[in-house]
């Protein structure tokens, strides 16, 4: 157990001893009535006593970590308000009820079993309620009384979910990033060695050019990861100016023109109404330069893409709409994780990494904006990007 859990399990046994004095106290304050003046004064004086369990009890019953305390019948004796919302029962209610009754969970009542032979134990449990399913960590201890004797067991029940998903957030981290780097420096070793074995210039001409490529390629993810990690970790730095949308967007849709044109696909840029924020120019950029070239890597000829600036209520908004191929339902929600990609060997073929759309979301977040995506598969998406407004001109 964590030093958190053995501090909790000593103020458990004090809870137990008091609820157990607390029992045999008041069977002695009942048989006290009948007796003389003096226990009549001892009997009155047992509430303050009560009062002091009390305290432990609402101690215990405010702490964020699951408890509930099982004695050798294998009732419940107690169990705080974490322990209800953990295993979904009114905490209020559970007292005498059967461990099985509250928790619901064969696996658990087998270590609560294993408990009372006195084997402690600490594993994950996995558990679906109304939030979804989260990850537990239960440990599960046997409690002995005075005389040493196994009379209780407690357990713990601590949400570890968030750990969970940030641990598997690194591994794919970590192995997407190997991916990323191993591919385009598998490709610079065998054209490299291609020209050194083959040292003729066609060969030269043909394979430097591509490494440098792909080293281009390397030098552009390591810069994503950067920036991507000084958004995660709020080390953003913003150059903050009265800016217009409309001067910022319009020379890097220009820039694109002629990508769009080769492919065949038409790149409109419209300010339905003159709008200006307070933002950092270069970051704004970065926005523009990403959703444009992403609408055109996953837009096919003859389609459309459409940049659109526009004011609503107290926010300026920057709209990016396309008439490509979309993405699936089941993606749309994590589409703004780092690495995700819809498909990878569609995104590898246009040199994507999944890191562009995550970026984005870092710059909106640290401008205290917020961007959302709809997409219908085939029919193509709309990202929208609110900022709040500095002010609008009037014509």
């Amino acid at each position: 157990m964590t030093p958190l859990e053995w501090s909790i399990v000593a103020l458990i046994a004090g809870l137990a001893g008091g609820l157990a004095a607390g029992r045999l106290s008041r069977s002695a304050a009942k048989d006290a009535r009948a007796g003389s003046e003096e226990r009549d004064t001892v009997a009155r004086a047992q509430p303050a006593e009560l009062g002091a369990d009390s305290g432990f009890e609402r101690l215990v019953g405010a702490l964020p970590i699951g408890v509930i305390l099982v004695n050798r019948d294998r009732r419940v004796e107690f169990a705080n308000a974490a322990a209800g919302t953990t295993f979904g029962f009114d905490s209020s209610r559970a007292t005498s009820l059967h461990a099985i009754e509250a928790i619901h969970n064969v696996e658990l009542e087998g270590r609560i079993a294993d408990a009372l032979g006195g084997e402690a134990s600490v594993a994950p449990l996995l558990l679906t309620g109304a939030q979804g399913q989260r990850t537990y960590r239960i440990s599960v201890s046997p409690l002995s009384d005075q005389d040493g004797n196994l009379s209780r067991v407690v357990i713990f029940s601590d949400d570890q979910t968030g750990l969970v998903r940030l641990d598997r957030a690194r591994k794919e981290f970590l192995s997407n990033v190997s991916h990323e780097l191993r591919t385009p420096l598998s490709s610079i070793k065998l054209m490299l060695e291609t020209v050194l074995e083959a040292p003729e210039e066609e060969a030269r001409d043909l394979f430097v050019p591509q490494a440098l490529a792909q080293v281009d390629r390397l030098t552009s993810l390591v810069g994503q990861l950067l920036e991507q990690a000084r958004a995660e970790s709020g080390q953003l730095k913003l150059d903050l100016r009265d800016v217009d949308l409309e001067e910022v967007a319009r020379p890097i849709a220009a820039s694109f023109e002629q990508q769009a044109f080769n492919k065949g696909i038409s790149l409109e840029l419209t300010a339905l109404r003159p709008v200006r924020v307070e933002a950092d120019p270069d970051r704004l950029a970065q926005i523009f330069v990403n959703l444009i070239d992403n609408a055109l890597r996953h837009t096919s000829g003859g389609g459309r893409i459409r940049v659109e600036l526009d004011a609503r209520d107290s926010d300026a908004v920057l709209r990016v709409r396309d008439t490509g191929e979309g993405i699936p339902y089941r993606d749309l929600p994590h589409i703004f994780e780092r690495f995700y990609v819809v498909d990878r060997s569609r995104t590898r073929g246009s040199g994507g990494a999944g890191l562009g759309l995550a970026i984005v979301k870092g710059i909106v977040d640290a401008h205290g904006g917020s961007i959302s995506a709809e997409s219908m598969l085939g029919r193509g998406t709309s990202f929208t990007i609110r900022l709040p407004i500095m002010r609008i001109k009037r014509p």
